[in-house]
Protein backbone atom coordinates (compact mmCIF):
# COMPACT_ATOMS: atom_id res chain seq x y z
CA UNK A 1 0.00 0.00 0.00
CA UNK A 2 1.45 3.43 -0.92
CA UNK A 3 2.17 5.94 1.83
CA UNK A 4 -1.03 7.87 2.53
CA UNK A 5 -1.03 11.65 3.00
CA UNK A 6 -3.57 12.50 5.70
CA UNK A 7 -5.34 15.87 5.92
CA UNK A 8 -7.20 17.02 9.04
CA UNK A 9 -10.79 18.13 8.66
CA UNK A 10 -11.28 21.89 8.84
CA UNK A 11 -14.04 21.17 11.37
CA UNK A 12 -11.70 19.38 13.81
CA UNK A 13 -11.19 21.21 17.09
CA UNK A 14 -7.43 20.87 16.89
CA UNK A 15 -7.03 19.15 20.25
CA UNK A 16 -5.11 15.91 20.60
CA UNK A 17 -7.22 12.91 19.63
CA UNK A 18 -10.12 15.02 18.39
CA UNK A 19 -9.43 15.12 14.67
CA UNK A 20 -10.99 13.43 11.70
CA UNK A 21 -8.49 12.86 8.91
CA UNK A 22 -8.98 12.11 5.21
CA UNK A 23 -6.64 10.62 2.61
CA UNK A 24 -7.43 10.28 -1.08
CA UNK A 25 -4.74 8.05 -2.61
CA UNK A 26 -6.40 7.95 -6.04
CA UNK A 27 -9.63 9.08 -7.71
CA UNK A 28 -12.62 7.16 -6.43
CA UNK A 29 -10.98 6.09 -3.17
CA UNK A 30 -11.26 7.83 0.19
CA UNK A 31 -9.89 6.81 3.57
CA UNK A 32 -11.14 8.22 6.88
CA UNK A 33 -9.77 7.81 10.39
CA UNK A 34 -9.82 9.40 13.81
CA UNK A 35 -6.44 10.76 14.82
CA UNK A 36 -6.55 8.97 18.17
CA UNK A 37 -7.06 5.59 16.39
CA UNK A 38 -4.91 5.86 13.26
CA UNK A 39 -4.79 2.08 12.73
CA UNK A 40 -8.59 1.96 12.19
CA UNK A 41 -9.27 3.20 8.67
CA UNK A 42 -12.68 3.36 7.01
CA UNK A 43 -12.80 3.25 3.21
CA UNK A 44 -16.27 4.31 2.10
CA UNK A 45 -17.25 4.73 -1.51
CA UNK A 46 -17.69 8.36 -2.53
CA UNK A 47 -21.45 7.75 -2.78
CA UNK A 48 -21.67 6.27 0.74
CA UNK A 49 -19.63 9.16 2.13
CA UNK A 50 -21.91 11.67 0.39
CA UNK A 51 -24.97 9.99 1.97
CA UNK A 52 -23.33 10.06 5.40
CA UNK A 53 -22.43 13.75 5.09
CA UNK A 54 -25.95 14.57 3.92
CA UNK A 55 -27.43 12.74 6.93
CA UNK A 56 -25.07 14.51 9.33
CA UNK A 57 -25.94 17.92 7.91
CA UNK A 58 -29.66 17.12 8.18
CA UNK A 59 -29.56 16.83 11.95
CA UNK A 60 -28.90 14.51 14.87
CA UNK A 61 -28.61 10.84 14.11
CA UNK A 62 -30.22 8.36 16.43
CA UNK A 63 -29.19 4.77 16.98
CA UNK A 64 -31.81 2.14 16.32
CA UNK A 65 -32.05 -0.73 18.81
Amino acid sequence: MPQLVWQKSSFSTGGEGECVELAAPSPGYLHLRESDRPQEIATPTPRALAHLLHALKAGPLSATP
